[in-house]
């Protein structure tokens, strides 16, 4: 008799960093769960990974938004999954932001409540199994806010506290919650931005990182993708705030 595969629940398939992520763990031997609002994308995704490896691949359908029914998609899953990892992440226009409340809203609920309350209920699931592996993708641009873009940038502080004190609650426990935080990333989300190429990671990379800092035996409760923004960002945050204000960052 042999083991069952592990399951992934990749919590924003559409993206370009979810599908890396999602082969990793399905080349590893991993069940997956795609969650996706576009299930046209999640199709593609889906058939891609399937094509690579020799585990199931499925689809749910999910809104982050709608957070009146996340308690019932969590219900509705085939299986309460091992592992998983919300790569949801909206950036936004921080000019329309400024004076489009719907706009900012959105922003922010897309990376910040949305994530928060379907991670939580996940959170209790797993609790009540005794184990399970919870993994978030915040951002660098949480550590510090910049006023280019401090509506993203407060939505992935929000997350990346929320991160932070459920890693506090559960520490007694064997439930792992891990923070991501990449800094530029080559994907769709950032295509025509200028980007420093030893600042820019590729989605793979970021996939990669995920998942060695999940399942692995000695990963870090929060990692920086790639390490270098470590000591960037506590660069940037200890920059005193009048000196901050200066830099027009």
């Amino acid at each position: 008799m042999t083991d069952r595969p592990k399951t992934l629940l990749l919590i924003g398939a559409t993206s370009d960093i979810g599908r890396a992520t999602a082969l990793a763990y399905a080349q590893a031997g991993w069940n997956i769960i795609l969650a996706a609002r576009n299930e046209t994308t999640a199709c593609r995704n889906r058939d891609d990974i399937a094509t690579r490896s020799t585990n199931a691949v499925s689809i749910q359908a999910l809104d982050i938004l709608d957070t009146e029914r996340l308690k019932s998609f969590v219900d509705d899953l085939p299986v309460l999954p091992d592992t998983v990892v919300c790569v949801v992440g909206e950036l936004g226009n921080q000019e329309r932001a400024q004076w489009d409340l719907k706009h900012a809203s959105m922003v922010m609920r897309t990376n910040f409540e949305g994530p928060s309350l379907l991670l939580g209920l996940l959170a209790e699931r797993f609790l009540a199994r005794g184990s399970g592996a919870i993994v978030g993708v915040s951002s660098v641009a949480g550590d510090r806010g910049r006023g280019s873009n401090y509506v993203y940038g407060a939505s992935k502080a929000g997350f990346s506290a929320f991160l932070s004190g459920l890693r506090n609650r559960l520490s007694s426990t064997r439930l792992r919650v891990v923070t991501v935080k990449p800094g530029f990333v080559r994907t769709r989300m950032t295509a025509g931005m200028k980007l420093p190429p030893f600042l820019t990671a590729e989605p793979e990379e970021v996939g990669s990182a995920i998942f060695a800092a999940a399942e692995g035996s000695r990963g870090r409760d929060i990692i920086y993708v790639r390490s270098i923004w470590r000591p960037v960002m506590f660069a940037i945050s200890s920059i005193p705030e009048p000196l901050f204000k200066r830099l027009g960052l």
